[in-house]
């Protein structure tokens, strides 16, 4: 008798498509959180699969913290007009000049943190009982204890002791009004995973993430973008590096890495040889040893 061998990545898929699928039919207003960035890439194409041919059943949500990289918002639009798509903004710079949240003092200000409020706004507008991510476990330690149906209180509020347990690949979504669930179909996933897919589907990605040439400032081993975001302390140097972004995400918090990766084979072959994590140049992750907990536990992605 025949037998189907699925290869690793056609697993993964297999079982990202299964999720979202469950998710679609358990609750009644998803959406799907969407940056640009390789991962939320994957997910939206993940999702299209698993309707296809319909069209997509929920709309994209994008927190825009005003300080993105510009290449990553080209992307952004062009690829939701490509595709057709339903995209709504939750804007950090319109909350802050409504008087919501308070924007950070200082020459280190970062908009990264604010995010968590617009993000919340965002769903509670929208009636969204369920955001759908690209989180994966092997980013970082707070998002290791992540379930696929991650549980949040009435307040936006992560709970690590108090997500249900899935076993047998049985997904609980059942909450009391007001909470809502943040859904991760590529959890399981690693980096190197993300970057397989996206050569074997050639799926197009921001040209952040290949080696190009841009001047950086180089603040205690982290390159963030030279931007009017950015300022430059007096002990910082500002040099032009051959760089790459292994993660996009707010210009003032996102570092770049030391690269001559200039297309998906060589990244691949870069990151098989990599001791750094993938957040490893994150500026934000470096406030406190729990960093991104604090962060999830107040509605963070």
């Amino acid at each position: 008798m025949n037998r189907l061998v699925l290869s690793h990545i056609e697993e993964l898929e297999s079982e990202a498509i299964f999720i979202i699928r469950e998710l679609a039919a358990q609750f009644e207003r998803p959406v799907l959180l969407f940056s640009g960035g390789k991962d939320s890439i994957v997910v939206l194409h993940l999702a299209r699969k698993a309707f296809w041919p319909s069209k997509l059943p929920f709309p994209l949500l994008h927190i825009d913290t005003g300080h993105n990289f510009a290449e990553t918002i080209t992307f952004r639009d062009n690829l939701i007009q490509k595709l057709g798509l339903d995209l709504r903004v939750g804007s950090v710079q319109e909350a802050i000049n409504r008087g919501d949240i308070l924007e950070e003092k200082g020459l280190l200000k970062s908009r990264n943190s604010l995010q968590s409020n617009v993000l919340l706004s965002s769903l509670n507008t929208g009636g969204f009982d369920a955001a759908i991510g690209g989180a994966r476990r092997d980013e970082e330690k707070a998002r290791a204890k992540e379930r696929f149906f991650s549980h949040r209180d009435d307040f936006g509020q992560w709970d690590p002791k108090n997500q249900r347990p899935e076993l047998w690949n049985l997904f609980n979504g059942k909450k009391h009004p007001g909470e809502h669930f943040r859904i991760f179909p590529i959890s399981n996933w690693t980096e190197l995973d993300v970057w397989h897919y996206i050569q074997k589907e050639k799926l197009e990605i921001p040209n952040l993430y290949f080696s190009h040439e841009r001047e950086v400032i180089d603040r205690d081993g982290i390159l963030l973008a030279k931007s009017e975001h950015n300022h430059q302390l007096e002990t910082d140097s500002l040099t032009s590096k051959q760089v790459r972004f292994r993660t996009i995400g707010d210009v003032t918090c996102t570092g770049a890495v030391h690269s001559v990766a200039k297309n998906i084979e060589e990244i691949i072959l870069e990151l098989q040889s990599t001791r750094i994590t993938e957040r490893g140049g994150r500026s934000d992750d470096r406030r406190s040893q729990a960093a991104m907990e604090d962060r999830k536990k107040e509605g963070y992605f």
